[in-house]
């Protein structure tokens, strides 16, 4: 079971939309998918979940979102347990909640206490990871993916040291480009200083810990325009530079050499701005290659339904490759 997180500290990428089709496709292949919500935002919650279901969910009567399970926590209680929402047979969801945002300062002032051998603090560290690991459980998760907000705050990085991989989705603009330029030594220098607690400073901690492990499995284009099947110019400039970028920055590549997005081993899909279907989708609650004509999708768009659920699967088989995941 591989644990995998979708990061971008730029917003506005698509990376929410990328998990929720990404979660549906692994689902309708078989596997049974655990997705987690860390992004205090809760946008990939308010896509699986019309608001009935998610102001029930919040109800601080009912405890079912990260947020309550964290609550015990920090109330001195001990860490609570998972909630999944089962959102198919195959597809669960711990919810996310903008409550999550009050636990930032508290995972902030954790991570120094780390280096001073505090137990408690470890727990705060933890508390992601342990959760997701109760909640894959509980549902016999195959896969967990997760979203994540766009910044470099102490809950992304209390996410990231509980995935075993990263996964970066872009966009063809500038701003990707430096966002990838941040991301790499950030991720990096989280992951040595993870290995270095491990190694010196959790040998009181009695409970699991997370390996950190973070590694990069490749990044995806979201969003690119295309003319007769082929990019506009503007995106170009920017998706051929991404390649070189992505290794020098993100895989620490000494002098890397040009390659281009087309043949990029790291490159694990460029995927099309499906602008006309995505309001669709998101009325009738479900992934854009699960539209139907009874959906409005006729014509040339249910052919972009189908092209776009090629695309998704495709993109599916190559994260599971590298998860070591077989995916029919």
């Amino acid at each position: 079971m591989k644990t995998i997180a979708f990061f971008n500290n730029k917003g506005g990428v698509g990376k929410t939309s990328l998990v929720y089709h990404l979660a549906w496709m692994f689902s309708s292949r078989g596997k049974r998918v655990l997705a987690v919500d860390l992004d205090p935002q809760a946008n990939l919650s308010s896509m699986f979940l019309d608001e009935d279901t998610l102001e029930k969910l919040w109800d601080d009567s009912t405890g079912k979102s990260i947020s309550d399970s964290l609550r015990p926590l920090q109330e001195g209680e001990g860490l609570g347990f998972a909630y999944v929402e089962k959102i198919a047979d195959n597809l669960g969801l711990i919810v996310g909640n903008l409550a999550l945002s009050r636990f930032e300062d508290r995972l902030s002032e954790s991570w120094g206490k780390c280096f001073s051998k505090d137990v408690l603090a470890f727990r705060f560290m933890s508390a992601f990871y342990t959760l997701i690991q109760d909640g894959a459980k509980q549902f016999s998760a195959d896969i967990i993916l997760i979203d994540v907000g766009p910044n470099l705050g102490a809950i992304n990085r209390a996410a990231m040291i509980a995935t075993d991989q990263v996964v970066f989705p872009l966009v063809a603009d500038m701003f990707s480009i430096q966002g990838l330029k941040n991301l790499g030594p950030t991720l990096q220098e989280w992951r040595e200083e993870w290995k270095e607690l491990l190694q010196g400073k959790a040998g009181d901690v009695k409970f699991p810990l997370p390996r950190g492990t973070m590694q990069p499995a490749g990044y995806v284009v979201m969003q690119h325009a295309a003319r007769e099947g082929r990019p506009v110019k503007a995106y170009q400039r920017w998706v051929s530079r991404i390649p070189k970028v992505y290794r020098q920055y993100v895989l620490k590549e000494q002098n890397p050499p040009d390659v281009s997005p087309e043949t990029d081993p790291n490159k694990l899909a460029l995927l099309k701005h499906y602008r006309s279907l995505m309001p669709m989708a998101q009325e009738h609650r479900k992934p854009i290659f699960f539209l139907k004509p009874a959906d409005g999708a006729i014509g040339s768009h249910y052919q972009a339904v189908q092209e776009c659920y090629g695309h998704f699967l495709l993109l599916a088989k190559r994260v599971a490759a590298n998860a070591n995941m077989n995916l029919q």
